[in-house]
């Protein structure tokens, strides 16, 4: 072999190796090879009166189902679910999304719902973002909370979900577009273990709660398209163009909850109110509202626990530049 031929072969291993290396440290094979998956199973949970009572206090007032996966209309206090179309899907159209992303139908409709759907289909989808025809669901679907959801609990919202009314409402397919169709492939994870939840203590329960409640999802600025690990519960999230509604600081911090009581919390919970303020249903009170005095008091515990951060969010105030989470809001200026 000549010398050229010798360095070309020598630039290509080099190449080969440095890519393999570099795809191994970022971005991760997933992307090539698909997301992983568990098969499924002939699986089949129980249906109990015990399980169809938590399944809907789950599914409707902690975990969100009801809130993302049906219709809403836009009126003076923020958008508000079409309760004739409850669960029956929903196209969102948020500016930013990276393509065409449904909520499905999840009512037990054999056409357009989960009516033909196995329970380990179900469960697959909840708790590891595989869809029942085996495709990687957008994490805007909060499976990687749901991950931690108690094997009981995730019976009991199955459970509940096959007792809906069936409504027909055809909705298209989730499209994402191209890198993050392949990107989001490393997400989903497979469970294979039981999961229980410690419910022990106020702050533990609390944890719990505020975990399937998916809080840190909208109340954590995103640097990067990414949730900003520093800034956990510390507000910031945009939620319209103009800049006035905004998600506030929920960290004990004094420019967070630091100064709410107890029964504050839970009467902001409640009613939708803090003081004489009332809060837009961009934050979904209305379906927390549901939540038990012991349920919304454990929230309220474990929020207390979690790292403080001083960043001040006033949606009162006109919008400006914020150094802190890199977005314009109420009192940006004061960070």
């Amino acid at each position: 072999m000549s010398k050229a031929l010798k360095g070309i072969a020598i630039a290509v291993f080099v190449f080969v190796i440095l890519t393999v290396v570099g795809i191994s440290v970022t971005v991760g094979w997933r992307p090539f090879i698909g997301s992983k998956k568990r098969a499924l199973t002939d699986r089949k949970f129980e249906a109990t009166p015990e399980r169809l009572k938590r399944g809907a206090y789950l599914a409707e007032h902690v975990a969100g189902c009801t809130v993302c996966h049906t219709p809403q209309e836009e009126t003076p206090n923020g958008p508000e679910v079409i309760a004739s179309k409850k669960d029956s899907g929903q196209v969102f159209s948020i500016p930013g999304l990276p393509g065409t992303l449904v909520a499905p139908n999840i009512t037990p409709d054999r056409e357009t719902g989960i009516g033909n759907f196995t329970d380990d289909q179900l469960a697959r989808a909840i708790r590891e973002g595989i869809s029942h025809d085996g495709r990687t669901l957008f994490p805007m679907m909060p499976y990687t909370h749901y991950r931690r959801m108690s094997d009981e609990d995730l019976a009991s919202v199955v459970v509940y979900l096959r007792t809906l009314p069936p409504l027909r409402n055809a909705l298209p397919r989730t499209d994402i577009h191209f890198p993050v169709k392949y990107l989001i492939r490393g997400v989903p994870q497979p469970v294979k273990e039981t999961v229980q939840a410690d419910l022990s203590t106020p702050v533990s329960r609390g944890e719990y709660l505020v975990n399937l409640s998916v809080c840190s999802e909208c109340h954590t600025p995103r640097k990067r398209g990414r949730p900003d690990a520093k800034m956990k519960f510390a507000g910031g999230q945009v939620f319209d163009p103009s800049g006035k509604m905004v998600s506030p600081n929920i960290t004990p911090d004094a420019t967070g909850i630091g100064n709410y009581t107890e029964d504050m919390f839970v009467k902001a919970m409640r009613t939708g109110y803090l003081g004489e303020r009332q809060l837009s249903t961009v934050m979904p009170w209305q379906f927390y509202s549901g939540l038990t005095d012991e349920d919304l008091k454990a929230m309220y515990a474990y929020l207390r626990t979690v790292p403080t951060v001083s960043h001040r969010v006033d949606n009162t105030k006109a919008p400006t530049a914020c150094k802190k989470c890199g977005e314009k809001h109420g009192a940006g200026d004061a960070n």
